[in-house]
């Protein structure tokens, strides 16, 4: 399949759309110290990853509530913090692109719908339509969130194209059947150094 041939953009939001990598980092940081545990290995999962599956990971003897309170606590941290989130290179314009083409897009992430809302609004992004974990039952790599946004968008998924940066991501988009392309080097259908060259494949449409 080739660009020509998509009907929808189904968009990963951080480190896709979205810069909060910084954020991400300071975050789970932050609070891997506070619960002893080495930092660097949590954010070799942390990013991309459902925040309740990293806690289970790192936590797997902690009870439910232990799980759920621990959490809470990343969730806390993250919600409030926005310092220098910001669109990607290429983003606003890619999506500027795809509305003027009339390409349908939404955004599934692994985050929850305020933190979702919080980062896309500080990124000046604002999607017809987002997936957020809190609407799945099971999350990345699962590919139940993106074959809802694409229900939503009322597209076959496999005429849409997932843009993601991380494995667990492209995992997720493979495994729902549409093209994908990967950031970040990150083997996909597509590999992309930015959202620009994205948005001069679809440009090349007009």
């Amino acid at each position: 399949m080739k660009i020509r041939d998509i009907r929808a953009v189904l968009f990963d939001m951080d480190g896709t759309l979205v810069d909060s990598d910084a954020v991400v980092d300071r975050c789970w940081s932050r609070w891997a110290v506070e619960c002893g545990l080495d930092p660097a290995a949590v954010l070799a999962v942390a990013h991309g990853n459902p925040a309740a599956a990293t806690v289970a990971q790192f936590l797997p003897d902690a009870s439910a509530a232990e799980r759920a309170a621990a959490w809470a606590r990343v969730y806390d941290l993250e919600v409030n913090d926005v310092d220098g989130v910001v669109a990607k290179p290429g983003a606003v314009e890619l999506i500027a692109t795809l509305e003027r083409i009339g390409t349908p897009w939404a955004v599934y992430t692994s985050a929850p719908a305020q933190l979702a809302k919080v980062r896309l609004t500080a990124g000046g992004i604002a999607p017809s339509v987002l997936v957020t974990v809190d609407d799945v039952s099971r999350g990345k790599p699962d590919p139940e969130g993106y074959l809802r946004a694409a229900e939503l968008l009322g597209v076959p998924v496999t005429e849409c194209l997932v843009v993601e940066d991380t494995v667990v991501g492209l995992t997720a988009g493979r495994a729902s059947g549409a093209l994908t392309a990967g950031l970040k080097g990150v083997p996909a259908d597509i590999e992309l150094p930015d959202l620009h060259r994205l948005d001069a494949l679809f440009q090349g449409l007009e």
